[in-house]
């Protein structure tokens, strides 16, 4: 079996496992869990402040996905900084900065690890592979996408359908 079959198989998602977020007004709030959206299909944009591909394609994508879907109540965008090098750049400022510099309206975490590790508990829990990533969780926490490669309009039209 390939591995991009194997990423792409459902499994149960993990919890966030991220202390630091902002809400989609960027105001500091309280830690997000996977259950505060319960019932809801779950879009997490996983990125780096200094990633040049996370700047070029992703963030671009996830705006474009967040606009064409705001009326859909029961999907839910989420965008979590995911540190797994450059933790003196990639930091919690350079993460509200990118949420203001897209101006986008959802909210976002700052993951630069714990638990003695050095790298995002995201990519650890969720096995990414990098930035930009994209996870997409469904409505019953299994995770039904998970990789870098992800075409925008096929998304929508596939996120309309839900």
């Amino acid at each position: 079996m390939s591995n991009q079959t194997k990423q792409n198989q459902a499994f149960i998602a993990p919890e966030f496992d991220v202390d630091q977020w902002i809400d989609a007004e960027g105001k500091k709030t309280e830690a997000f869990k996977l259950s505060d959206f319960k019932g809801k299909f779950k879009v997490v944009y996983c990125f780096q402040s200094w990633c040049p591909g996370c700047h070029s394609k992703g963030l671009p994508d996830l705006k474009k996905m967040v606009e064409a879907l705001k009326d859909h109540d029961d999907i839910v965008f989420l965008a979590v900084q995911t540190v797994f090098e450059g933790h003196d750049t990639n930091t919690y400022e350079k993460m509200e900065e990118t949420q203001k510099q897209y101006d986008l309206k959802i909210p976002f975490g700052h993951d630069p690890g714990s638990h003695g590790r050095s790298g995002s508990n995201i990519m650890f829990n969720y096995k990414t592979g990098g930035t930009p990533w994209f996870l997409f969780i469904d409505k019953n926490d299994r995770v039904v996408f998970s990789d870098f490669h992800l075409n925008p309009d096929t998304a929508i039209a596939f996120l309309k359908t839900l």
